[in-house]
């Protein structure tokens, strides 16, 4: 099973992207095609010892820059390193694709090559967190700002299969993001998915979820629509990086708090470790026909070693496989979710 990585995607482009190909290659054995540029890509490989790795090269002339319309990466670069990923993936020639570049573009021609799998309405973005009990998933992350609750049913189900499958979660417990963990908590949206989500009898669906509820542990699959994911992602960030650098800030503020932070700085790096990107390697796209990791724009190495990784394991698991499974086996609540919608209509009018 080889792993096509977008060798001209990312800000540390392509140096970052071979570093972390010869990383995953060395370390797991896993054969892999960078694609992108061969002459430059071949001078990056010859300044690591990669001899007699299973790396190899596919030569794609254009790159998709980093604020390029995903339109323009599908409609004028036919040749770019994502979309030659993505069509050696579709040929059968490479079971994943891992990008660090134009994240839009890499969704936007994902599901353009490689197209939606069937049952699927709108592919999500899962974005794993830390929490005090190891980790958990929130989708979508991504661009389905508008969603009906049919869609979040589906990134439930996607996201308790990819918990189960690749993180080896057993029996994944599954919640809503919700303003409120009480019964009439929730706006319209929330509400109806509420009622179809208690229906479903294949995943373990806890209810309601708060903001706070996600990094407690008590939780491994949190559902949401694209916007309230991306709101709650980027707090998140900001979050982590205002405590770094208010940690900083005492530190250097002191001699006292300088001793302290050396006789505790085993465990600071414990927590930077846990809380770093880096050792999650990206997100993955579920709902498209194939396996697709996007990494940060600003991947390290190792990051993208830990991406590689990701879509090595995601395809050896045959995650779509158990997602048709799923799928299969809800078919009938999903038509009743989509008739509740006229539910969700009913209750604006009714609402003082």
């Amino acid at each position: 099973m080889k792993i096509a990585v977008d060798g001209m995607g990312g800000d540390f482009a392509p140096q970052a992207v071979v570093e972390g190909a010869v990383q995953a290659a060395r370390e797991w054995g896993i054969p892999i095609l960078l694609v992108g540029d061969k002459e430059r890509l071949e001078y990056e490989l010859s300044k690591l010892d990669a001899e007699g790795l299973p790396i190899s090269i596919y030569h794609a002339s254009e790159v998709v820059g980093m604020h390029e319309s995903p339109s323009s990466a599908i409609r004028k670069k036919r040749d770019s390193s994502i979309r030659v990923a993505f069509e050696l993936v579709k040929r059968g020639e490479a079971a994943g694709v891992v990008s660090a570049g134009n994240s839009g573009a890499a969704m936007a021609v994902g599901m353009f090559v490689l197209k939606k799998l069937k049952g699927v309405d709108r592919p999500a973005i899962a974005v794993s967190l830390p929490t005090l009990k190891g980790s958990a998933i929130m989708l979508d992350v991504g661009g389905n700002v508008d969603c009906k609750p049919h869609h979040l049913f589906q990134f439930a189900l996607m996201g308790s299969v990819y918990a189960t499958y690749v993180l080896k979660k057993e029996r994944p417990r599954v919640g809503l993001l919700s303003n409120g963990s009480e019964e009439g908590k929730g706006d319209l949206l929330t509400k109806e998915t509420h009622r179809i989500l208690k229906r479903c009898s294949t995943i373990h669906y806890i209810g309601y979820v708060e903001g706070r509820d996600i990094y407690q542990g008590d939780v491994d699959v949190v559902v949401c629509d694209g916007f309230v994911g991306n709101v709650a992602l980027k707090v998140s960030e900001g979050v982590a990086d205002a405590i770094k650098t208010m940690l900083k800030k005492e530190v250097m503020g002191s001699l006292l708090a300088q001793v302290g932070f050396l006789l505790f700085r085993k465990a600071f790096e414990n927590i930077r470790r846990r809380i770093d990107y880096a050792e999650y390697g990206g997100a993955p796209l579920l709902g498209i026909d194939g396996t697709c990791i996007i990494s940060h724009g600003a991947s390290s190495p190792k990051a993208l070693k830990n991406a590689i990784s990701l879509a090595y394991r995601y395809a050896r698991e045959q995650v779509n496989i158990h997602l048709l499974e799923q799928l299969e086996k809800n078919r009938d609540l999903e038509a009743f979710a989509k008739r509740g919608l006229t539910v969700v209509e009913r209750s604006k009018a009714d609402r003082p």
